[in-house]
């Protein structure tokens, strides 16, 4: 996000909000009473929430999708009829079921089933093949899993490598399976056919699931390499669903969330669903997002809420202007990514009163919004955070000469660190020595604990903050989080590359950083067959995650402790006039090889003749 100077918010603009102010004190007052669950002992958590709900509007909609509609009865009976069947089958508390279904009812339906017990749903990336598949669902060791019709053929390829029951693992028909269920495939059962007898009350377990309890693993691709897993308790989704969906967006029974978000990650799932769960309000899900569609279906749906990552509404954006795009009922919308450049067109285009953008991390422990309705900010947040000095080219945090780090200006960019505290525990991941690192010690005094981001933000006054960039060995791009070491592990893996760095770097006009590997062939240049390369590289990672450049270097220059100058091939991108004797390949959108870059190329890019 870049800073422009009227970003900043002043005296005047915080007094033009006070009316607003005052008028939400009262649900704010309220949301944080509900969010904040102090006694270890106290019911809580997503099966908690959702029986309140289906309590307070039990004949509304609460999921949608196609020409289906639950109401909150529905899908609570149906809930926990799968929730008896997996007590009767032996998953109790603290069990792992991995969850591999696409968007559809089934998966919110399950993934609440798995709560109601007590147990925890590793919610796997539906894109993931082969080995990060089969390393997503080891790492956390499962005694079930589900699998999607639709997602058979994936999990077929690496069965034999996991250590799951015959009788645990259960199938789920591409189909609507609250009305009818079809024939299981050979060695896996069918979970709807087998519950469809259980008992429709609410099981006594749901009321045993406590704050420190983890209701979800949701995988993240972190600067190590394949994904880690996340833990998300249940004191968090408290947390969550009440600061989203009551206090920033003031959900109620008449409104309805229309998502097309991945249900695998934090914002789709946690944030949300979480925000619909909160208010008792409808909501509606799609399997794939569709920019051609995206407005027809809110108005199918009757949507007042949308769900979205900053990619999503460029999308938007760049269809051509309908007549009837202000006509629709969405008032409101919640995501993160949202550029600048795209914020004022967007509300203005499509008569968007609130834009409510956030951050949060699924591995943090800290979440801004934009409460107050303010443009280009991420909101503020009530946990304590500080931005910091850090050194440009490793993006450690600095430390002056007392031993301490110090913090930057309002104004100014740095490293956002988090307090750990009771009021903002990090749940980490699943594995402590991770946690382990991303937590700084001593920070501003002797004692205290800040988790590490890995974000830069910028202070733009009262508390509130912009998003500025990524640092680490990550990059964003169509809404999901990139590593650069799978990437390049992966491309490593082909017989004619002998080295390989993958890193990000901008398109104009598109949100995030598209994917870009040097690599260095094993023998030279005419050793490589760039249609069997971009082939290899789809069939192995899944499509965002594909370097769509390509720098060829006969020799890849190391620092002095052998680390590859990552910086210097960033700025220097995909540009021929920057890179020397390199050349530099794109695979350009409806092709199916790499094409060298000449001047010609590279003006059409910059220029937006390519859509990416």
């Amino acid at each position: 996000m870049s800073s422009t100077h009227h970003d900043t918010i002043t005296w005047s603009m915080m007094l033009r909000k006070l009316p607003s102010i005052i008028k939400a004190l009262p649900r704010v007052a309220k949301g944080l009473k509900l969010a904040n669950v102090k006694q270890p002992d106290q019911p809580c958590g997503l099966a908690f929430t959702f029986e309140q709900a289906t309590v307070r509007n039990p004949d509304g909609p609460a999921l949608l999708h196609g020409s289906v509609s639950l109401t909150y009865a529905q899908v609570n009976q149906w809930a926990n009829r799968i929730a008896h069947h997996l007590l009767a089958q032996g998953i109790g508390k603290g069990d792992v079921v991995g969850v591999f279904i696409e968007n559809r009812p089934e998966l919110l339906v399950t993934v609440l089933a798995v709560a109601k017990v007590g147990a925890i749903s590793a919610m796997l990336n539906t894109s993931q093949t082969q080995q990060a598949l089969l390393h997503s669902v080891n790492l956390v060791k499962p005694a079930a899993i589900v699998v999607g019709g639709e997602l058979v053929q994936a999990y077929s390829a690496i069965r034999q490598q996991v250590a799951i029951d015959e009788t645990r693992t259960w199938w789920v028909a591409d189909q609507d399976c609250s009305r009818q269920s079809g024939e299981a495939p050979e060695g896996l059962r069918n979970l709807m056919a087998e519950c469809v007898d259980c008992a429709s009350d609410n099981p006594p377990s749901s009321q045993q699931v406590f704050l420190d309890d983890p209701c979800f693993y949701i995988y993240t691709s972190g600067t190590t390499g394949l994904p880690k897993a996340g833990v998300f308790k249940h004191g968090r989704w408290m947390r969550s669903s009440a600061s989203f969906g009551m206090i920033a967006l003031d959900m109620s029974p008449d409104d309805v969330v229309y998502c097309t978000l991945p249900l695998y990650h934090a914002t789709g799932l946690c944030v949300c669903w979480g925000s619909a769960i909160c208010g008792a309000s409808g909501f509606a899900i799609r399997r794939k997002f569709s920019a051609s569609q995206f407005w027809n279906d809110v108005r199918k749906y009757q949507a007042t809420t949308i769900g979205y990552v900053g990619e999503l509404c460029r999308y938007l954006i760049d269809q051509p202007p309908a007549t009837n795009d202000r006509d629709q009922a969405v008032v409101k919308m919640i995501g993160n990514g949202l550029r600048p450049g795209v914020w004022s067109e967007f509300k203005e285009r499509f008569a968007v009163n609130h834009i409510c953008e956030l951050y949060a991390a699924s591995d943090g422990n800290i979440g801004f919004s934009n409460i107050l309705n303010f443009d280009n900010t991420i909101g503020f947040s009530l946990m304590s955070w500080e931005l910091v000095e850090y050194a440009h080219d490793s993006g450690a945090p600095l430390r002056n000469s007392a031993g301490f780090m110090q913090k930057v200006g309002k104004g100014r960019q740095g490293l956002l660190l988090a307090k750990i505290d009771d009021k903002a525990p990090l749940d980490g991941y699943t594995d402590p020595q991770k946690t382990e690192k991303v937590v700084l010690h001593d920070v501003f005094e002797k004692g205290d604990r800040y988790f590490n981001t890995g974000d830069l933000l910028r202070n733009i006054g009262f508390g509130h903050a912009q998003f500025v960039d990524r640092l680490g060995d990550t990059y964003r791009w169509k809404g999901e989080n990139v590593s650069t070491t799978e990437v390049e592990n992966i491309l490593l893996q082909h017989p004619h590359i002998a080295e390989a760095v993958a890193y990000g770097v901008e398109i104009s006009n598109t949100n995030g950083r598209a994917g870009m590997a040097a690599i260095t062939p094993a023998e030279s240049l005419a050793t490589l067959d760039f249609t069997e390369l971009l082939s290899f590289a789809r069939e192995q990672m899944p499509a965002y995650a594909v370097p769509l450049f390509l720098r060829v270097k006969v020799k890849m220059e190391t620092t002095g402790t052998f680390k590859y100058q990552k910086t210097r091939l960033k700025d220097e991108a995909f540009d021929p006039g920057k890179t020397g004797d390199d050349p530099i390949y794109a695979w350009l959108p409806g092709s199916d090889t790499y094409v060298q870059i000449t001047e010609q190329v590279l003006a059409d890019i910059h220029g937006g003749k390519f859509r990416y």
